[in-house]
């Protein structure tokens, strides 16, 4: 998935406005303004639309990590400099505390069916036999299904 689309995507599961987002990024470490988080916002087709790249989507997550859990002692881990979509998938695990259970009833509120062996394959290390990469397509199952959880009463979109 590309990473305006994830920023997106958490943007409206967590109804998340401007000065949130600003705040969210500050906590990861990363300074930004205004007009930057909007036009990271903004659809590939608007004039203004900036890319987001992988080191700020890292921070933003890192952020989101320490905004709804609580900051860790010790120093703050590095951004990755790649993000893949089975990082992406591990940090919004991590941000909202989700284990085996909780993962599968998030899969299952989005229509997709998943094993627990098939996700414990996405966080596992990638020299690991069992590691699986994460495709698109579970990782926008993953934020569908948060998204009905934690706003029941939004009209769904469609990415």
């Amino acid at each position: 998935m590309k990473n305006n689309e994830v920023l997106r995507s958490v943007r409206y599961i967590f109804d998340l406005n401007d000065s949130k987002m600003i705040t969210i990024f500050g906590l990861g470490g990363l300074e930004v303004t205004r007009a930057q988080v909007s036009d990271w916002l903004k659809k590939e087709d608007d004039p203004n639309f900036k890319s987001c790249n992988d080191p700020q989507l890292a921070l933003f997550l890192n952020g989101l990590i320490v905004h709804r859990r609580g900051k860790q002692d010790g120093p703050q881990p590095p951004p990755e400099k790649h993000l893949t979509n089975n990082s992406i998938f591990k940090k919004l695990r991590i941000a909202q505390d989700l284990q085996g259970e909780g993962l599968l009833e998030i899969m299952a509120l989005a229509r997709f069916h998943i094993s627990q062996h098939e996700i414990s394959a996405f966080f596992r290390k990638p020299e690991h036999k069992n590691f699986r990469l994460c495709k698109d397509q579970v990782l926008r199952n993953f934020l569908r299904g948060m998204q009905i959880k934690y706003r029941p009463d939004a009209p769904d979109l469609e990415d």
